[in-house]
Parts: C-alpha cells; structure tokens; sequence
C-alpha cells in the first residue's frame, strides 16, 4: 500500500533512501536547505517543496535525516514555525536522524500533544547501504508504532528492529557507533602496520578476514584504496560517513557514558583519534580516511 510522503534532509544518506521510496511505488515530497539537493531529488522523480510546511502537505508519513538534535527540535517543536502544527493528527513521524536520546524522547512527547505517531529510527550500513535498501533501522517508539512504521522503513532496509521505548532507537546507535569508531580505529592501525612491514593490504585484508580478527570494516569498508571497490577509500574518501558525523556521533556516546557511569575508555580513545583527524582538516572525508592519520608523512 503507497502512502504520500514528505522526505526533509537529503544529504549523502536521505537522497538514495528517497530514491528506494520511489522504485517502491510511493509518492514523495521533498525538502532540504540546499537548492542543488532538490533539484537533485526531483530528477529521480520526487516532488519538490520550496519549504518544509509545503512537503508535509497531505502527507500521510514525514521522514527526516537530519544531522543534529538541535536541527530536529528546530524543526517540529521548537522553532519559528514548528512542523507538528501542520501535521494532521494521525500521520506518522519517522525521525532517522541520529541524535541525543533526551531530544528524541522529548520530540515523541510533543508529538503526542498533537496526536501524532512518532518514532526515533537512526539507521546502520552507510551510504553503501542506503543505495542497497540494505539499511538497519534501529527504532524507538511503542509496539504499535513499531508496526506502523516497519512497512515504510522495509522499503529502505533490510532489518528493521524495535529497541524500545521512544529514545532506545538513538542509544543503541550511539553504542553501535562508538563500537564503529573502535573497529575503525583498530582495523587501520592494523592494517597500516602490516603495510610498513611489507605485507599486502589486500592479502593481510583476506588473512584477517578469515581469521579471529574479522569484522565489519573488513567485510564491508576498507579503508585501505584499491582493495575494496565502490568504498569511499576508493574514491578519495569522498562521499560516506563524514569524519565531524562521527565526532558528534562519538560526543553522544560520551555523554551516555557519563549520564549512565559507564567506562568508556576504548571509545574515549577512539573520539581522541577522530577528534585529531577532524582538526587537521579532514572533517568532510569519509571516516574511514582515519587510516591516512596512521600512515608515514
């Protein structure tokens, strides 16, 4: 069954989830802050909005991939003209950006003043996997909006999961992340010795792969260019998961580790490494461009 549906925040992961919309049969209305991202959205067929009031119209379900907590409360509760207030009761709300778990749950309370379905669902698997429907979601919300939202969200991924309560969506990304960063972070400085002592990175790649130290990264994202094909390292690092996304990803973590008094000293290590390569220039490179900070200058 196709439902009308307004998609806010086309960046690098929101075009190619608009486009999966699309080849499924659904009807989309379009908005983002950069004119050039529209145009870009209207080519695959979606409608374009010249404002987020002007998407939301007659939509029965409202996606938004946008980067922060504040940027999501601007949007629906707390800005100039909040969205929630053109929204007729009912519609349902899918929030995939990744942000603080308070906003999300504070976001899902107003929601439900103005009787509408809200769900937090950041997503897993990149860029790589928006352009699949191969994406994870991870959501946050009751039973009943779980099941409402699963049918739209399995037209843009693979595994839907139900987290919990509203919030349980953005802490199970922000340890999925943080483990990432990990991953990340221990695969290049792996990979880059053995490449100073000789080894082949697409061999040690295979060996390590097959061995007890396989892991996502190995599988799916390589950092190291010419081993893996249609990767951001094989195509300078452009495109991908961001290295300032990851930073704020990381600060998330970091904030739930102090609110919960859990240790975090492998991701405090981690959000160190990536904070570096931010400064020295790399925000807007893909997080896997990690392994250049390792490498002989």
């Amino acid at each position: 069954m196709t439902a009308n549906i307004a998609f806010i925040g086309l960046g690098n992961m929101g075009q190619p989830m608009v486009a999966n919309l699309i080849k499924a049969g659904h009807p989309v209305r379009v908005y983002d802050l950069q004119p050039e991202a529209i145009d870009r959205a209207a080519k695959l067929g979606a409608m374009a909005a010249k404002s987020a009031v002007e998407a939301v119209q007659q939509a029965g379900v409202v996606i938004t991939m946008l980067q922060t907590g504040h940027q999501v409360d601007s949007l629906y509760v707390g800005g100039a003209d909040p969205l929630f207030r053109h929204l007729a009761a009912g519609t349902l709300v899918i929030d995939c950006s990744t942000i603080d778990a308070a906003t999300a749950r504070a976001t899902a309370a107003q929601a439900m003043t103005h009787g509408l379905d809200f769900v937090d669902a950041p997503v897993s698997g990149g860029v790589v996997g928006a352009e699949a429907g191969t994406l994870t979601f991870i959501v946050g919300g009751s039973a009943a909006q779980f099941s409402r939202a699963q049918p739209v969200l399995s037209q843009m991924g693979q595994k839907i999961l139900h987290a919990g309560e509203h919030g349980a969506g953005q802490i199970a990304k922000a340890c999925n992340n943080m483990l990432l960063a990990v991953q990340m972070a221990g695969t290049c400085e792996a990979l880059n010795m053995g490449i100073n002592n000789g080894l082949d990175p697409r061999v040690l790649s295979e060996i390590m792969g097959q061995s007890s130290g396989n892991n996502w990264v190995l599988e799916r994202y390589n950092p190291v260019p010419g081993v893996m094909d249609k990767v951001p390292a094989a195509q300078g690092y452009s495109g991908g998961f961001k290295v300032k996304l990851m930073c704020k990803d990381l600060d998330l973590a970091m904030d739930l580790g102090k609110i919960s008094g859990s240790p975090v000293p492998m991701g405090a290590a981690a959000k160190a490494l990536f904070n570096l390569h931010q400064v020295a220039g790399h925000e807007d490179l893909d997080f896997s461009s990690l392994l250049t900070l390792f490498q002989k200058k």
